[in-house]
């Protein structure tokens, strides 16, 4: 699950920097103060989710390792708490990932509306 998520997070991060590209073009086509205000909107979200990016990254790398010091020192076993660690990581990928699509979402109706 930890490679599966990483590479997911760097396709999103990967992901924001084309959406902040697309955002400069708006920026450029527009100044009307609807379309900067949107600018301003997605420029804020962008940032927390790359913040978001960065903690979640930082986790799940820190539960990899948990997991992978429990297996060396228990002979291939894990703690239950390891589990119940990685089900919130888990739940916080989850959690990260539908806030990622319902902005990609916004965006693309903010785009349709300003290209």
């Amino acid at each position: 699950d930890h490679q599966e998520w990483l590479k997911a997070i760097d396709f999103y991060d990967n992901e924001l920097d084309i959406l902040e590209e697309r955002l400069t073009e708006v920026v450029k086509k527009n100044n009307s103060e609807d379309a900067l205000k949107g600018v301003e909107h997605f420029q804020n979200q962008f940032i927390i989710q790359r913040n978001t990016i960065d903690e979640l990254r930082h986790n799940i790398n820190e539960h990899a390792h948990k997991v992978a010091t429990d297996v060396q020192s228990h002979a291939g076993r894990i703690e239950t708490q390891q589990v119940k660690d990685h089900d919130t990581v888990k739940e916080e990928f989850e959690s990260f990932e539908k806030v990622i699509n319902e902005l990609r979402d916004e965006f693309k109706l903010y785009l349709s509306k300003w290209m």
